[in-house]
């Protein structure tokens, strides 16, 4: 189908960030992945082609485009196999709660550093005992006369390591009849004293993101430091997070494409009892499912994303997209690794990589089953 959401403008950066992939990223992938991390030359390489906050207004140092340029970047970065990027965290996931809730004083001191690439952010929700559950959130910010004190642990945090800046979720009221105006955000900057950033931790893939753990002993910080009002941070997250399911949909729509488009390449060159693999019933019959499951995924998504875009209210669709884009892409990145036979269990293989990558996707962002008890909540089961 041919793609109508794309202007000529889009057009023409989408093809400058290929460039600059072509240029920063594919010749650098293999370090990345070997370190663990994603270095910060890139970041600010990055921000100076005004790739960074694309939609961010001019005034806030961003480029002043929309969010469809951001879905530009997630896109061509997942066509090039490169997960541990995060460009989509930092730029439409994070730095949006900075825009939407932070003062004139926030928005002043973080927004400009987030587009250039001099201030990379990470959020920390996630605990080791608490996963999609926010109300189980254990971590506490306790008032002490101009500031907060904070103690907790958090893990599984990407960018935990690069980040300075890091969004942190933690209790301000203990009180268990509380539960939904208990949370609060917080800006705590790296470098704080207290705010310690532990082991990287080691995943099966998404190689090139640095995930860490994040400790918070007896991190004091000042008022100032609280995201939008004391008591709503759960309100600001669950506002937040239907952007977030839907920068993983877009993320998993494209790597199955690409999976696909290079499958489709490889089942032609390569030969198997005398014939091209393509020229059997079997890989005819995959690849056709495989296609019709990844046109489905564009139409819906395209259309969800030109919602959003417009402001309509999608928790379910969202919700829906997380789920089946992200289920999609497990069963494509599945078949696609089964033709190349031994050769898709080689880490040499993109689709190897990609096989990896995609499993994470129905657990972060909230696991599949919190999206399906979601969307059933909103048909209003």
């Amino acid at each position: 189908m041919k793609r109508s959401l794309l202007s000529e403008e889009h057009q023409i950066f989408e093809r400058a960030f290929r460039t600059f992939i072509e240029r920063e990223v594919l010749p650098k992938q293999s370090g990345w992945a070997e370190r663990g991390m994603v270095d910060r030359e890139t970041w600010l390489a990055a921000g100076s082609g005004g790739f960074l906050c694309p939609w961010l207004e001019e005034e806030h140092g961003g480029a002043g485009g929309d969010f469809i340029h951001s879905a530009i970047v997630i896109e061509q970065l997942a066509c090039a196999y490169e997960s541990g990027f995060a460009m989509g965290l930092h730029s439409d996931i994070v730095t949006p709660y900075i825009h939407e809730f932070g003062s004139a004083e926030q928005k002043r001191r973080y927004l400009p550093g987030c587009a250039s690439g001099e201030i990379i952010t990470a959020i920390a929700m996630t605990e080791p005992g608490t996963g999609s559950d926010l109300n189980g959130i254990q971590t506490t910010a306790i008032k002490d006369g101009d500031s907060y004190v904070i103690n907790g642990s958090k893990t599984f945090i990407s960018n935990g390591i690069l980040c300075d800046v890091c969004i942190v979720a933690a209790k301000t009221d203990t009180n268990p009849d509380n539960r939904h105006q208990s949370l609060s955000l917080f800006l705590v900057d790296a470098g704080t004293q207290g705010f310690v950033k532990g082991q990287k931790l080691k995943k099966m893939g998404m190689a090139s993101q640095d995930t860490s753990e994040l400790h918070f002993e007896d991190c004091r910080v000042p008022a100032s430091a609280l995201l939008g009002e004391e008591g709503m941070g759960f309100l600001m997250l669950t506002r937040k997070l239907q952007q977030e399911r839907l920068v993983v949909a877009i993320g998993s729509q494209a790597s199955a494409e690409q999976v696909l488009a290079d499958t489709l390449t490889y089942v032609k060159e390569r030969t198997a009892f005398g014939k091209p693999l393509s020229k059997f019933q079997n890989t005819k019959f995959k690849l056709a499912e495989c296609a019709t499951e990844v046109e489905v995924g564009r139409a819906f998504l395209d259309r969800l994303i030109a919602e959003h875009i417009a402001g309509e209210h999608l928790v379910k669709e969202c919700s829906m997209a997380k789920l089946w884009q992200t289920e999609m892409l497990g069963r494509v990145a599945d078949e696609c690794l089964q033709l190349f036979g031994g050769y898709g269990y080689m880490l040499e293989y993109p689709v190897t990589r990609a096989y990896m990558d995609a499993r994470v996707q129905r657990i972060f962002a909230g696991t599949n089953e919190i999206m399906k008890v979601i969307i059933a909540q909103q048909l209003g089961l």
